[in-house]
């Protein structure tokens, strides 16, 4: 079962993937081209050359899942300009690519993550 937490990462792969490929085809291009181990419990995305169909590479406790999506109708949206061959994205990105939103972000607002350190300097008095 696929769950998204806060804390997964997920990569998407910026180059068009060949939807023929299954786990062995797509863990080999997680290595090769995307440079990470894909049984490291991050969750792989990855677009074909027309952008009608998609499939999730992750690893669970006793091997590896893949989910498919395949548009009847539109294309999925993908980040313009793309200079690597991954990109970074959130589980609300990831979510919104699969339902169909544009995932191009204009501005993210702060928001807490638990384990960061405050900046404190705002209640810093002059010396």
């Amino acid at each position: 079962m696929l769950s998204l937490t806060s804390d997964l990462t997920i990569w998407l792969c910026t180059q068009p993937t060949d939807m023929r490929k299954s786990f062995d085809g797509l863990s080999a291009q997680v290595r090769k081209l995307m440079l990470e181990s894909p049984s490291d419990g991050a969750l792989f995305v990855f677009i074909n050359r027309r952008r009608t169909q998609m499939k999730c590479l992750y690893f669970e406790s006793g091997g590896y899942c893949v989910w498919a999506k395949r548009l009847e109708q539109g294309q999925f949206s993908l980040p313009r300009h793309a200079t690597t061959t991954k990109h970074s994205l959130s589980a609300t990105q990831l979510l919104s690519l699969i339902e169909g939103f544009d995932i191009l972000i204009k501005r993210q607002r702060k928001r807490y993550k638990k384990g960061e350190k405050a900046n404190d300097s705002c209640y810093s008095l002059p010396v």
